[in-house]
């Protein structure tokens, strides 16, 4: 019985196959810190393949945060939150937190993947509906199996799908639409004044998943709902510290009685070990930076927009983006695979996203902006992307045209 498993294991090829023909871009080992450039294998490499929207990851304020709490504190809480695990920087976190996305309170958690696996396979029960963009992070769809709540999914950001979805749905259910701010391969918005109205009409509620979003759009960087301001009308916000914030852990904001709940249900937050202080200071060091430093999202943005314009001008095709992460289509997991590593030859750090991930037809390239990266910094990149583009024979828009 126990060759089954190995049987099976076996099965599984995918790595190897790509492996062989030298074109594997995973796990890629890095030996610098996480910067607008790394070294990876001795060599300079730019890096356009990065959550650090704000650049923030090697600011000295943050690492001197994150090596005092350590000197004071320890490594880790040696415990969860629930528990002998919180700290009182844990508390002060949550504070500055639930104030700086406007809800009355808000709970850490380890990482943002647990905060959806914790908040949505709990706050729902047999007789009640999660609503799902397609699209949706894979910590969003995890965390609904767990539920024992009915999981339904509409097209992407799709609002007369949606509508038509919840129409269909007892009215004395409790529905919960689970959809991301920023969609993390796409990079476009969820239209949270349509979904809002549609829910309204519905009575479902709303959780946006900012992990995107914050520290990019909103006011200084508070997310989606402050974007288009509408936070009384978004019920629960939940976020990651490993992108704008320089960190890790994750957190939900919401009104005082459900995050209280969450702290009673949320099994993901019950049985895990907490943020560890270096993570916490970190993250309080960040918030720091981000609210007194408004000047950091507007590079950010600048450099979005100038990169996507170079981009468009060189016909490369971006979707539906609107934000610092540009998806540059080339609808062929093979070509795909052989861009990304003739990029990092060339000293380029970019991110494929192939099937399953994507259909097929849908395969592209992750290039993400920071704060810090300089226009220069940008011209050489997609510079180097458009000679490749030509090497491998991937065909650009214009060129189509």
């Amino acid at each position: 019985m126990r060759k089954k498993l190995h049987e099976k294991i076996a099965q599984f090829t995918d790595a190897n196959d790509i492996r062989k023909m030298g074109l594997y871009p995973f796990f890629r080992p890095i030996s610098s810190g996480q910067d607008t450039e790394v070294i990876i294998d001795g060599q300079r490499v730019l890096m356009f393949g990065s959550n650090s929207y704000l650049g923030l990851t090697n600011h000295p304020k943050i690492k001197e945060a994150s090596n005092k709490a350590t000197n004071k504190y320890g490594t880790g809480c040696a415990g969860s939150r629930f528990l002998n695990g919180t700290l009182d920087i844990h508390i002060e976190l949550e504070k500055r937190l639930a104030n700086y996305v406007g809800k009355e309170a808000a709970v850490l958690f380890s990482t943002g993947f647990q905060v959806n696996l914790g908040v949505l396979s709990c706050l729902t029960g047999r007789n009640d509906y999660l609503i799902l963009d397609e699209y949706d992070h894979a910590s969003i769809i995890d965390g609904c199996r767990l539920s024992f709540s009915k999981v339904i999914k509409y097209a992407h950001n799709d609002m007369q799908d949606l509508a038509r979805k919840l129409a269909m749905l007892p009215e004395e259910s409790v529905k919960l639409i689970a959809v991301d701010g920023v969609f993390s391969m796409e990079g476009d918005i969820v239209k949270l004044p349509e979904l809002a109205a549609i829910a309204d009409q519905y009575g479902a509620n709303i959780m946006v998943d900012d992990a995107h979003s914050l520290g990019v759009i909103g006011h200084n960087g508070a997310g989606t709902a402050s974007h288009f301001d509408m936070t009384d009308d978004v019920d629960i916000i939940g976020g990651t510290f490993s992108k704008s914030f320089a960190s890790l852990g994750g957190f939900v904001a919401a009104d005082a009685e459900t995050i209280d709940y969450l702290k009673h249900r949320a099994r993901s937050l019950m049985f895990s070990a907490s943020m560890t202080p270096a993570s916490v200071a970190s993250v309080i060091a960040a918030l720091d930076i981000i609210e007194s430093e408004p000047e950091r999202i507007q590079k950010l943005w600048d450099n979005t927009n100038y990169a996507m314009k170079l981009l468009l001008d060189e016909g490369f095709d971006l979707g539906p983006t609107e934000s610092p992460i540009l998806p540059i289509y080339i609808r062929d997991n093979a070509k795909t695979f052989m861009v990304t590593k003739y990029l990092q030859d060339a000293g380029v750090f970019v991110n494929p996203v192939v099937s399953p991930a994507v259909p097929s037809d849908s395969s592209l390239l992750r290039f993400s902006l920071m704060a810090t990266h300089t226009f220069e910094q940008i011209d050489e990149a997609v510079d180097k992307i458009g000679k490749v583009f030509k090497e491998v024979g991937v065909t650009t828009v214009k060129e189509k045209i």
